[in-house]
């Protein structure tokens, strides 16, 4: 029993819609079936959470990943001219039940590089740059047959494995005690079965637009000895942007934590990533001035633990069962004033006016040529962009909830 994976700061992702993303990879090795499945199988045996389902444990409120000996991650074999959007909007409106499907599906197909995949992983496997690391795996292996390291993986389990100084504030504190003791008071819990056919509806309704940007080497370049010149970062210039085209002085921004934290282990799936939205007040049309102003502001944040930290701190201090009904309640389904209150003045799913940027940075490889990275589409946002630089080339994946 002690050696269960437990769900903690995963557990906001299990009972919330459109909690899977993917990253579609040009693999620049000649296309082969059997060796796409065989590389899966790989990485399987390498990491537990790919092996496991999501279980309830018996007589308690915990959940935890469930390891199965005989569980196969789908891969399914397109033709060339399949279009791999079409089979990521397919999974997007199937749902994703994760006590009975894989946390991983695999979609393949010739290309004029060689190979393409689309890996669509729950947000229960991995943050964006675990997938990031996954789908690099996977082209070591299919390209060159190198073997990833077996990694013992080990989540994010308490407060203590933040840095120090990551707690809430007080008045943050008071608010989640009031919500814990509300929610108990009402005395209910949401079924992971009501939690299914509530996101069978949601899904149906759904009306997302994905726009992929290429940004190749020549602009890129220019972009970057632009930043380099006013001394802010490609990011801040990202949110800078973002900003002035959506017309809001908010945007949240994904914050890998892997240096940061005590117990992440080199190559280990899990989610090690915060989030934190950046204010800019003042206005600005000029980009450069507003990406300085945004630079400020993150690094303020950045040095501030409880700032940093802010969300990963929420999850471990609100009561697990209240974490489910979030979503089901502030977007209908379900009736818990706590949820709706922590759903809505907390999580923005109320409003459903965020936006945000998840930028998994730059990388160089021999066997990858290219890739997108397609975020995903959080109840709380409106615009979301997802950011992946593969061997100079960007590519700027935005959705947009109509």
């Amino acid at each position: 029993m002690s050696d269960r994976k437990y769900l903690y700061t995963e557990r906001a992702h299990y009972m919330c819609p459109n909690m899977h993303f993917g990253i579609v990879a040009e693999i620049g090795a000649e296309f082969d079936a059997n060796g796409i499945i065989e590389s899966i199988d790989v990485l399987k045996s390498a990491h537990l959470l790919m092996r496991s389902l999501i279980a309830e444990e018996q007589g308690s409120s915990r959940i935890y990943y469930e390891e199965q000996s005989e569980l196969e991650i789908p891969v399914t074999i397109k033709k060339a001219d399949d279009n791999w959007q079409a089979d990521y909007e397919a999974v997007s409106l199937a749902g994703w039940n994760v006590q009975k499907e894989a946390l991983l599906k695999v979609f393949a197909y010739p290309s004029e590089s060689g190979t393409r995949v689309l890996f669509i992983t729950h947000h229960l496997l991995c943050d964006g740059r675990g997938l990031l690391q996954l789908v690099q795996e996977f082209a070591d292996h299919y390209a060159n047959g190198v073997k990833p390291h077996l990694v013992d993986e080990k989540l994010m389990e308490s407060l203590d494995d933040l840095p120090s100084g990551s707690d809430l504030g007080f008045i943050s504190k008071v608010l989640i005690k009031d919500a814990n003791k509300k929610w108990r008071k009402e005395g209910h819990k949401i079924s992971y079965e009501e939690y299914l056919k509530f996101e069978r509806d949601h899904d149906s309704k759904q009306d997302i637009k994905r726009e992929i940007k290429n940004i190749d080497e020549e602009e890129l370049d220019t972009l970057l000895a632009m930043c380099k010149e006013n001394g802010v970062s490609l990011n801040d210039y990202l949110v800078a942007k973002m900003m002035i085209d959506a017309g809001t002085d908010k945007v949240v921004i994904a914050s890998d934590i892997r240096n940061e934290i005590k117990n992440y282990k080199e190559g280990a799936l899990g989610n090690y990533a915060t989030a934190f939205g950046v204010v800019v007040k003042k206005k600005s049309s000029k980009i450069m001035e507003l990406a300085k102003a945004v630079d400020h502001e993150v690094r303020r944040i950045m040095s501030k633990p409880d700032k940093e930290m802010l969300v990963l701190s929420c999850y471990f201090n609100m009561d697990p069962e209240l974490l489910d009904a979030i979503a089901i309640s502030t977007l209908g389904g379900f009736e818990s004033k706590a949820g709706k209150f922590v759903g809505s003045k907390m999580f923005g799913y109320e409003k459903r006016d965020g936006h945000c940027i998840t930028n998994l940075g730059r990388i160089e490889s021999n066997v990858i040529r290219e890739g997108i990275f397609i975020p995903p589409a959080s109840p709380a946002n409106r615009k979301a962009w997802g950011v992946l630089t593969i061997n100079k080339k960007m590519r700027i994946c935005s959705i947009h909830s109509m």
